[in-house]
């Protein structure tokens, strides 16, 4: 046993005699020490044992032979040959160059750092772009990233359509000007093959024979060498190609395949949240468009300010290029294009035109009472209106019948430039939505009818104008027969659209209340009162001279100009303007009312306020 064994034994022995000890006594502190000893000695044995074992030293003896001169001659008839691999000469060429793509790094920090990349990370999405913009502005960054990345030719997208069954490019970074930015239809290139099949394409070679086969998406071939294409799913549909291409060869790989898919998972989430918060969007819009018809900013006091709270609505529930409002009209009986709005230069009907029923869109849906939706106008001649009318629209055509409790009260006509732009939501909205619209019209069409059938207005308490007319006549004839005279006057309130101004509503509706109140005051029992436009009134004197009724007249211009009346917080006064005619049997009841308008025209011509007479 040599001296190394011994030394192990003797090492080995104190963890025994160490364990013995901790059981022949009982002070607790040497028990302590005893085992920290143990466990000390136990690792020094695992861990620092013989370094020899893990370390041999190697010696190397080199014997250098013996080298013995002798005396050699070479032998004359004595030869040799050479025998070696023959020598195979190599050169890079372009056939078989492989780049390698790697990202050139420098270590000299530019002074404009900061400034260069704030510039790049906080870029500002363009002002007055809607949600498609802002993803298209949002995808472009990501292409451009793609193409550094991978030192792309071309990084590009393509939408697909699977009703048209059809390709179009939707945003590209290219080093090329010939990208051709149309629509492709799937046929059997490598971009077709990726729709038809699912599942991503990549193209380690194309040759130059094969490139404009392969490759549409360029006016021309450019020398594309490589390609990879994957598609993007929505859910379980296909409805995008993200591909990429370059003008080398071998460039991307099943890795790459890989990687397009954490991009396109990316640009599948923004699709997500574009669409979010565009159906947010379109919701809140549609929802204060309903509550501005419900709760009008402006009061309503006519049918006008109907429409206008009605357009004013429809403006946030679909997008539209001309925007048509057809109305039955309970008087004529017929419908009648009531508004008109086209947003475009392009040709469109105008207001007023009478809707025919037969081979017409509109009359279809009138008759019917069913919505109309047309996606592509230019397929085939469509007749909206009428036979005549002249429309050069070409797009989507959407038509709403407005229908309360089974009654057909007109349509709501929309057009766009854009083809297939009105999905089945925005229509099943619409039918929904037009309730309340019908209800609306159907209201105020009831307070037209019964307003026809009335001989005094409502607002002003006077005769309407043929009512007014016709008690006219049988006043000349009662004149007549009492051999006495009479006379008219025509009143009109003055202008005051710079006075308009200074109110916050609509000042006409007080101001013609006050107006016609004092008017009647003024009157007596042997007066007829009647309302002849929107600021014109006529009043008949029955056994008076047309002087007589100037001076009437003039204190009734004075009266009205004192007035001081309140509108909102604000109090002005208004002025009127009058002629005076005298009225005789001997002219019609036209006659009388023209004489009295030529006095007044001339004192509207002198600025208002003012009261002229014409002598007969």
């Amino acid at each position: 046993m040599d001296r190394i064994q011994r030394k192990r034994i003797l090492i080995f022995l104190l963890v025994p005699i160490l364990a013995v000890s901790l059981f022949l006594t009982d002070d607790i502190v040497f028990r302590i020490i005893a085992a920290t000893l143990i466990v000390v000695y136990v690792a020094f044995i695992i861990f620092l044992r013989d370094s020899s074992k893990y370390n041999p030293s190697f010696t190397e003896t080199i014997n250098e032979p013996t080298i013995t001169e002798t005396n050699l001659s070479p032998d004359l008839n004595e030869s040799f040959e050479i025998v070696s691999k023959p020598e195979k000469i190599e050169i890079i060429t372009q056939d078989n160059y492989r780049p390698e793509f790697r990202a050139s790094k420098t270590d000299l920090k530019p002074p404009d750092l900061k400034e260069r990349y704030e510039q790049i990370a906080r870029e500002e999405v363009p002002k007055g772009i809607g949600h498609d913009g802002q993803f298209s502005f949002a995808l472009e960054k990501m292409l451009t990233v793609l193409k550094e990345a991978y030192s792309a030719h071309t990084v590009i997208f393509f939408w697909y359509n699977k009703e048209d069954d059809k390709l179009s490019v939707e945003k590209y970074v290219s080093n090329s000007k010939q990208i051709a930015n149309r629509k492709f239809d799937v046929e059997d290139d490598i971009l077709s093959k990726i729709i038809q099949k699912g599942e991503p394409e990549h193209l380690t070679h194309i040759p130059s024979t094969a490139e404009a086969d392969v490759i549409r998406y360029y006016e021309s071939p450019i020398g594309v060498k490589s390609f990879v294409g994957v598609p993007l799913y929505y859910g379980n549909s296909l409805i995008a190609i993200l591909a990429l291409d370059s003008l080398m060869e071998d460039v991307f790989g099943i890795e790459t395949i890989y990687a397009l898919g954490s991009f396109v998972r990316v640009i599948t989430i923004l699709i997500t949240i574009f669409e979010e918060k565009y159906s947010d969007t379109i919701s809140q819009k549609r929802l204060d468009g309903i509550l501005r018809l419900i709760s009008p900013d402006k009061p309503i006091h006519n049918s006008d300010d109907v429409l206008f709270a009605l357009q004013k609505t429809l403006d946030s529930f679909i997008n539209w290029d001309s925007f048509a409002l057809v109305l039955y009209n309970p008087v004529e009986k017929k419908f009648r294009v009531k508004r008109i709005t086209n947003k475009t230069s392009l040709k469109y009907i105008g207001e007023g035109l009478e809707v025919e029923l037969a081979g017409t869109l509109t009359g279809k849906s009138i008759k019917t009472g069913m919505p109309i939706k047309i996606d592509d106008t230019s397929t085939q001649e469509y007749l909206r209106y009428a036979k005549r009318e002249d429309i050069s629209f070409e797009g989507s055509f959407l038509a709403i019948p407005i229908v309360y409790c089974g009654q057909n009260y007109g349509v709501l006509c929309f057009e766009s430039l854009k083809k297939k732009i009105y999905t089945n939501k925005d229509l099943q909205f619409l039918k929904k939505a037009v309730n309340i619209i019908s209800y609306v019209i159907y209201s105020y069409t009831t307070q037209t009818l019964l307003k026809s059938y009335l001989d005094v207005d409502i607002e002003t308490k006077a005769l309407k104008e043929e009512t007014f007319k016709d008690r006219l006549g049988e006043e000349i004839i009662k004149a007549e027969y009492a051999k006495t005279s009479g006379a008219l006057a025509l009143i009109r309130v003055d202008d005051f659209l710079d006075q308009a101004n200074l109110f916050e509503n609509n000042p006409f509706p007080k101001v013609l209340e006050v107006i016609s109140e004092t008017i009647t005051k003024e009157m007596t029992p042997l007066n007829i009162f009647g309302r002849l436009g929107e600021r014109k009134f006529g009043v008949y004197f029955f056994n008076s001279t047309s002087k007589e009724v100037f001076l009437w007249a003039e204190k009734l211009r004075v009266k009205i100009a004192r007035i001081p009346i309140t509108v909102v917080s604000k109090q002005t006064t208004y002025t009127v303007s009058i002629g005076v005619s005298s009225a005789n049997s001997s002219m019609g009841v036209d006659d009388i009312i023209y004489n009295a308008d030529l006095a007044l025209q001339k004192a509207l011509e002198k600025g208002g306020n003012t009261v002229l007479a014409t002598h007969n």
